[in-house]
């Protein structure tokens, strides 16, 4: 028999930890080839971890809830080996094996530690190697990373969770307070904790306490330390979508027959965006500190509710080297897999500017929260038709018309006020002069 190392695959860019949602072979259990031995969970997108070989589970160094590097060992099979291998062993052999198994115990339980939860003072708390590296880089100290309060599973201290306490850290009290505080009892501090982070809610009677899921916990930690980064401000615009609507109800039908699917007018919209990037390129940034990475390519994130009422954004890429039906397809397709479930690491990954669709909902119009560290974020309203003014050769008529707001929030602190209202003003330009001729 042979034993074969089971080890935590790359699952997309920049992602470099996961967590065990549940094993689905125990300790005993054949495996197949490719068949599911554990679920685990990035910081949105749940996966399956197939099995890259065929054999008995015989040990497992994991258990659900533990967070697992990329790269690691996370179980170890027995396989079939064919009689000559097992017969050409020797004492020698195997006490090298056993010599090496001795030292693999050895580095499995020291890192065992290391990921074990930091000894505090009120007990134990579970600390990722991804947030302790955080920590150590931004020089937290134990009890800072003990007083962050955490978003993940029993209370864990997440990435997000972490990120959004450096980034609001200039907040907090000043050395001299700290230690005019660390005089102070220790029920005296709880006391003054409780008051300080407990919410008073009025018992109105006949309330229903619902904990938020893991998926939520992240959505809320993100959004809070996006707010406490940015500088938001949003610009509004109304786009006149007449000849576009006109279009889309010309050609729709052929296209589904045809492609088998939809074309929306969330393709139309992103199109638009891309050409409009092209024109206003820092637009297209991220800050990191005081340092501005300008994207060459324009990978527009699409904002999609899922059916348990959470968001998700799934990223189509290179928008600026795809035409309508090639953005349409990919569109189409995340939208789709997002909705079941289904979306891949590398999906929502790698965004450099978004949009979100309020208008689905038949909202008017919306002031989206920046999806960090993009600076830039676009809703469009509902479309709706209007009595509108129009300027002809011959004066001056009212017309009914298909109008849509758009709105941009953008990051004050590099998107100025111009660049802020000229790219969104850009983008509705776009969707205004569309080409009527336009095939899909």
């Amino acid at each position: 028999m042979a034993r074969v190392e089971l080890i935590m695959p790359k699952m997309g860019e920049s992602v470099s930890e996961a967590t065990i949602i549940t094993w689905t072979k125990e300790i005993g259990e054949k495996v197949e080839l490719d068949e599911t031995i554990v679920e685990i969970a990035t910081d949105k997108v749940d996966s399956e971890v197939p099995s890259t070989h065929e054999g008995i589970l015989v040990e497992k160094f994991f258990n659900t809830d533990d967070v697992v590097q990329v790269g690691d060992t996370f179980a170890i099979l027995e396989t079939e080996e064919t009689a000559e291998s097992e017969n050409n062993t020797s004492p020698i052999k195997d006490e090298a094996q056993e010599d090496k198994k001795i030292v693999k115990e050895k580095i499995i339980e020291e890192k065992s530690e290391e990921n074990n939860s930091i000894s505090t003072s009120s007990g134990t708390r579970f600390y990722s190697p991804l947030v302790k590296n955080i920590a150590k880089k931004e020089g937290l100290s134990i009890d800072e990373l003990n007083n962050i309060d955490g978003t993940g599973k029993e209370g864990r201290v997440t990435k997000s969770d972490i990120i959004s306490y450096v980034a609001t850290k200039d907040n907090t009290p000043h050395k001299a307070d700290i230690n005019k505080n660390e005089t102070k009892t220790t029920k005296e501090k709880e006391l003054e904790s409780e008051t300080s982070n407990k919410v008073t809610i009025p018992d109105t009677g006949g309330t229903e306490i619902v904990e938020m899921d893991r998926m939520r916990k992240l959505i809320s930690a993100h959004m809070t330390m996006s707010k406490a980064t940015s500088a938001h401000i949003t610009s509004f615009v109304e786009a006149d979508m007449t000849n576009i609507v006109n279009w889309r109800n010309s050609i729709k039908a052929d296209f589904k027959k045809r492609e088998g699917q939809n074309i929306t007018f969330t393709p139309i919209i992103i199109e638009a965006m891309a050409k409009a990037v092209k024109d206003f390129p820092l637009i297209n940034v991220s800050v990191e500190g005081t340092n501005i990475h300008i994207h060459k390519n324009v990978n527009i994130g699409m904002a999609a509710a899922l059916p348990d009422g959470n968001l998700i954004v799934p990223v189509i890429k290179e928008c600026q080297n795809k035409n309508l039906i090639g953005i349409t397809k990919s569109v189409n397709d995340l939208a789709t897999r997002a909705r079941a479930g289904n979306l891949n690491p590398d999906d929502i990954q790698g965004g450099t500017i978004t949009m979100t669709n309020v208008g689905t909902f038949g909202n008017l119009m919306g002031t989206p929260i920046i999806n960090q560290p993009q600076v830039a974020i676009m809703a469009c309203g509902v479309i709706k038709k209007k009595p509108v003014v129009l300027e002809k050769e011959y004066g001056d008529v009212i017309a009914i018309r298909h109008m849509m707001f758009l709105s941009l929030s953008y990051d004050h602190r590099v998107v100025d006020g111009a660049l802020g209202g000229q790219f969104v003003r850009k983008v509705a330009d776009y969707l205004e002069n569309f080409d009527l001729n336009t095939s899909v």
